[in-house]
């Protein structure tokens, strides 16, 4: 077990974590039904029997997203961070096992697009990290432009591109750096061509918006913002949130190429900003956790069931009228996460405090993610639906509910 006394902050990091947190974080893995514990030991152990001829079999049979988190030091982590030169230049955050050739292959002569907020970013930083390291210093490369980076992998001419458009529409938060989430947001729900554009010809795209919903009430834009005679209207989240998604489901529906690009959208992400709910006293949160929540089916009151409700509507009306989105449901593994932020080894846009040093859970970042870490479960996800079609039996739906959990463990060892 990982001391939990020792703290290092690691001075290529943008974003950095307690050794307690980072060796937890390297060591566990999220196990897709398959569990194994000793009582001798709170050591948990993860063995894969399954070979590569039954992967689609599997694919077809069981949940990805339901399953328990355990230690598993000879696999994981899949890199190091001192491996992932452009860790500090992207601000990260520092099934069938991810390979990264296997994948660099599959990507040849195509762009993967994630779209999304912050969280989306985090993700799309563990997939440059996972790999970075199998591609030649001299064939990779990074450029930012606007609202768009893009990771050049020349060898491969592939791309994997991250886009910042935290509601998918125009907001008055499209801009990649000079942003808050405090501020007033107001949103243009009918509007996505500006965005859209830097998408149209992706192969993959992987969209995400969840965390920039969570407030009561939107400012919404009839009208461009520079027009004279532009209107606003204050509607509730949820209405504004269905108008958005109807404007990226029609733009979907009309411009994607259904023979060539795989559409995948990303469930909520866990924050755990309430110690309370995992036993913590009232005010604490993730900071100095070490370990994950052990309560099967755990759900803290941060996560908002209603903004995935409408994004799986909206799945299911764009699947009647024959498009596919695939939606990755990577809610319930995170929620136990609740060791795996970056809290305060991150880095801070101001200058804390005297209180704040003083007390420096008040600055914690529990949204969030430390990577090598949980980010690199989503993308294992992500990949082993790239790689294989998804026909479940009919005794089990292949819809993604939020919170569904595991209702049976196969011991392995």
């Amino acid at each position: 077990m990982a001391s939990t006394s020792q703290v290092v902050v690691p001075k290529t990091w943008n974003i950095r974590c307690s050794i307690s947190s980072l060796i937890v974080l390297l060591a566990v893995v999220f196990v897709l039904g398959i569990f194994a514990t000793t009582k001798e030991s709170r050591r948990w152990l993860f063995d894969q029997k399954t070979q590569r001829n039954t992967d689609k079999y599997l694919l077809s049979r069981c949940n990805l997203f339901s399953g328990k988190w355990i230690y598993d030091e000879k696999n994981y982590p899949l890199y190091k961070e001192q491996h992932c030169s452009f860790m500090s230049l992207f601000n990260g955050v520092a099934c069938e096992r991810f390979n990264a050739i296997a994948m660099l292959e599959r990507l040849r002569n195509k762009r993967l697009v994630f779209v999304g907020d912050s969280l989306t970013r985090n993700q799309w930083t563990s997939m440059v990290c996972l790999l970075e390291s199998s591609i030649a210093p001299t064939l990779k490369s990074v450029t930012p432009k606007g609202s768009l980076t893009t990771f050049k992998i020349n060898e491969y001419n592939a791309s994997i591109d991250h886009y910042w458009a935290p509601y998918l529409v125009e907001s008055t938060s499209d801009h990649p750096v000079h942003h808050h989430f405090s501020s007033e947001q107001i949103l243009r729900v009918q509007a996505i061509e500006k965005h859209a554009r830097h998408w149209t010809d992706a192969d993959i795209l992987v969209f995400d918006s969840y965390v920039w919903w969570r407030r009561p009430k939107f400012k919404v834009l009839w009208g461009s913002f520079e027009s004279p005679s532009k209107t606003y209207k204050e509607v509730e989240m949820v209405h504004t949130l269905e108008m958005a998604l109807k404007t990226w489901s029609n733009w979907l529906e009309i411009n994607v190429n259904r023979s060539k690009t795989k559409i995948y959208f990303v469930s909520m992400s866990a924050i755990h900003g309430r110690g309370e709910e995992w036993g913590k006293n009232k005010g604490e949160n993730c900071y100095n956790e070490t370990e994950p929540i052990l309560k099967e089916g755990y759900h803290g009151s941060e996560s908002d069931p209603r903004i995935m409700q409408k994004v799986e509507a909206a799945i299911d009306k764009l699947k009647r009228r024959g498009l596919k989105v695939q939606m990755l449901n990577i809610t319930q593994l995170s929620e136990y996460r609740k060791d795996a932020h970056t809290t305060i080894y991150r880095r801070q846009w101001e200058h804390l405090t005297k209180e704040e040093l003083a007390n420096p859970k008040t600055r914690a970042d529990c949204i969030h993610w430390c990577i090598p870490g949980v980010p690199d479960i989503w993308n294992e996800l992500l990949y082993a639906y790239i790689f294989h079609t998804y026909s479940p039996s009919s005794k089990q739906s292949q819809k993604s509910k939020i919170y569904e959990s595991s209702n049976s463990e196969v011991h392995t060892r």
